[in-house]
């Protein structure tokens, strides 16, 4: 885990892409230990309205981390990513927490989907354009419209 201190000599010194990836990663580790160690009950217990729960967020990020990272940077279709395209028909799906997925098991997937996630954009450009299949591409900033 980055500590926040480590984080910010990193940042302090470091190039774009450093420093980017260490501020992901620290926020990454940090949302992971705040549930890591709870219990199950406490994990899954529902504080407000909504279907929010400590694992239901551990799931959306994991999914969150899925659609950006793979589908719409890698542009690996939806209908392939069964998180992804649960969330196109029910969309606070991934906060739903089934019986059999411990939170344990939910932080593991999550560190492996944080693991594909980097993997995925280090094959890219910190300044690569990919477009968004309803909005386009947008312009680079800096760039006058025509």
């Amino acid at each position: 885990m980055t500590d926040v201190f480590d984080t910010g000599a990193i940042a302090a010194v470091a190039d774009e892409r450093s420093t980017l990836e260490a501020f992901l990663d620290y926020y990454r580790s940090a949302v992971a230990a705040k549930v890591r160690g709870i219990s199950e009950d406490d994990a899954r217990r529902r504080l407000v309205p909504s279907r929010t729960t400590m694992a239901g967020l551990i799931k959306h990020l994991t999914r969150v981390e899925m659609s950006w990272f793979q589908h719409r940077l890698g542009q690996v279709p939806a209908e392939d990513l069964p998180l992804v395209a649960a969330v196109m028909e029910d969309e606070e799906s991934d906060f739903f927490v089934g019986p059999d997925e411990s939170v344990e098991r939910l932080l593991a997937r999550y560190a492996e989907q944080c693991a594909r996630s980097r993997a995925t954009a280090a094959k890219f450009d910190l300044d690569e354009v990919v477009p968004h299949p309803v909005l386009g591409e947008a312009p680079c900033a800096g760039s006058s419209p025509t």
